[in-house]
């Protein structure tokens, strides 16, 4: 690897080799080596910009969170349009197809980096908390919209959904589950709160 050469933007690139490495090969997989290794940087890389590893999947998670921003604004604008069961459904096939949901195993795998997480995380796993946030943020629009009963528990039913998407999910080894198998699973879990 030469070196006196910039990088530019070389958290961004770490952390999308992380994700890469993470979705190819699991939690298990991911060293700082594997990381340097993919991003093609030298490893010394990594720890010029972070303290220790731990800091770095730490700062990767909480990125990963941050990117969910946009599946929360796009479940948002989803209100009153479509299917309500169609919007969730494609909410939980994007979540759950990404880096975001393989992170929720690096977070079970690794004990040093559960504890950082917990100083600005301190309940619930990271990304599976901020989704059903998400997905009862949306529900309570509907609710409000009159698509979904007045008296519907959004926040139960959202942590429901969460649930029955990461079984769903759970086996990265494997195809993921048809569109339409996810849909059922919805509609079995918000059909009767559906207005």
């Amino acid at each position: 690897m030469p070196t006196g050469v910039a990088l530019r933007d070389v958290r961004e690139q770490l952390f999308d080799a992380a994700g890469r490495v993470l979705l190819q090969a699991g939690p298990s997989a991911l060293t700082s080596r594997a990381i340097t290794d993919e991003a093609g940087v030298a490893k010394g890389v990594l720890h010029r910009h972070f303290a220790d590893f731990d800091t770095f999947l730490a700062e990767f998670v909480l990125d990963r969170i941050h990117r969910m921003d946009p599946k929360a604004a796009a479940l948002r604008e989803a209100t009153g349009s479509g299917r309500v069961v169609d919007n969730l459904a494609e909410a939980l096939i994007g979540l759950f197809g990404s880096v975001a949901v393989a992170t929720v195993a690096l977070v079970t795998f690794r004990d040093g980096l559960r504890a950082r997480l917990r100083d600005t995380w301190p309940a619930g796993v990271p990304v599976l908390t901020d989704a059903a946030d998400i997905i009862a943020g949306y529900l309570d629009a509907e609710r409000n919209g009159g698509r979904i009963k007045p008296d519907a528990d959004v926040d139960t039913i959202a942590f429901m959904l969460i649930g029955a998407g990461h079984l769903l999910f759970a086996d990265r080894t494997g195809p993921p589950p048809e569109p339409s198998v996810v849909r059922i699973k919805v509609a079995a879990i918000v059909g009767p709160h559906l207005s």
